[in-house]
């Protein structure tokens, strides 16, 4: 088995208190998880369980109070921000909101090659690559002369998950990336998710409250509950068979998929992952 490509160890985060009195708030109290190349681990909990602030301070965007975040064996927990800059070309991520995530402005050609050309790639190598990620995500080549608004928020997604592939990460951080989209929709873009990993190995913590989406895309689940990882494991045992009582109160409420379809694809990306794991 290969070794992590992330590892999360003993987190906490903790946010200093209002007010004089107020006690400091801890968001993450001693969490643990690793994710291998090419695996997605879903992250499910409800609204304020902490799973956002997990993402967070992977990314550089929460303060970390103790334990330790390493990436390729590296520690990134305190990173400076021209160090997290530079690691910006192996992780990225896509945020819940299409609509917010893209400046209006900005044409989806400028939006895509913007972190190409920061990199220092030629304006001709980028509007190549602006052509290849467009394809990527099931989206006509004309669409990188459109502004954001003159697409649906599927489209919009689509290009945010352009976007995060621009440099070829090996990580991304999916935060609620379906939620703010109808069901057919969420159908389409997770199905897109599960192509670009199949294509491309990159590894995904897929951050929901939908116990249904993290069975719909991911290898292993793990479930937070008020800062704490309450259970983890295989995808399809944690989505199937639940023991922690606050997982089966999230997987009473989850609409199960077809299974037959399920099986199907679970059992590609268990090959898939197997050969990453050999070629390693």
């Amino acid at each position: 088995m290969s070794a992590p490509l992330l590892e999360v160890k003993d987190l906490v985060v903790e946010y200093p208190g209002r007010g004089l009195r107020a006690q400091p708030f801890r968001a993450l109290k001693g969490v643990s998880l690793d994710i291998r190349p090419g695996e997605c681990v879903g992250l499910v909990g409800e609204s304020g369980s902490g799973k956002t602030t997990l993402g967070r301070a992977v990314l550089g965007l929460a303060p970390v109070t103790e334990g330790t975040i390493a990436y390729d064996g590296a520690d990134i927990s305190h990173l400076r921000r021209r160090e997290r800059r530079a690691l910006s070309s192996e992780i990225q991520v896509v945020f819940q909101d299409p609509y917010s995530s893209l400046n209006p402005s900005m044409t989806i050609e400028q939006i895509l090659a913007e972190p190409l050309t920061v990199q220092g790639s030629s304006q001709a190598d980028a509007k190549t690559r602006v052509r290849d990620l467009l394809d990527q995500v099931g989206l006509p080549s004309d669409a990188r002369d459109r502004l954001p608004r003159e697409f649906s928020g599927g489209q919009r997604q689509r290009i945010a998950i352009a976007r995060a592939l621009a440099l070829s990460p090996r990580l991304i951080v999916c935060d609620e990336p379906v939620s703010a989209l109808d069901l057919s929709t969420q159908a389409r873009v997770l199905d897109l998710f599960i192509e670009i990993q199949e294509r491309t190995g990159v590894a995904y913590l897929f951050i929901t409250h939908d116990l249904a989406v993290v069975r719909h895309i991911s290898h292993r689940v793990a479930v937070m509950y008020r800062g704490e990882i309450v259970e983890d494991g295989d995808g399809d045992q944690v989505t199937s068979a639940p023991v922690h009582p606050y997982t089966q109160r999230l997987f009473m409420a989850a609409p199960v998929p077809d299974p037959d379809r399920q099986e199907e694809r679970r059992a590609r990306r268990r090959a898939l992952i197997a050969a990453e794991g050999a070629h390693r």
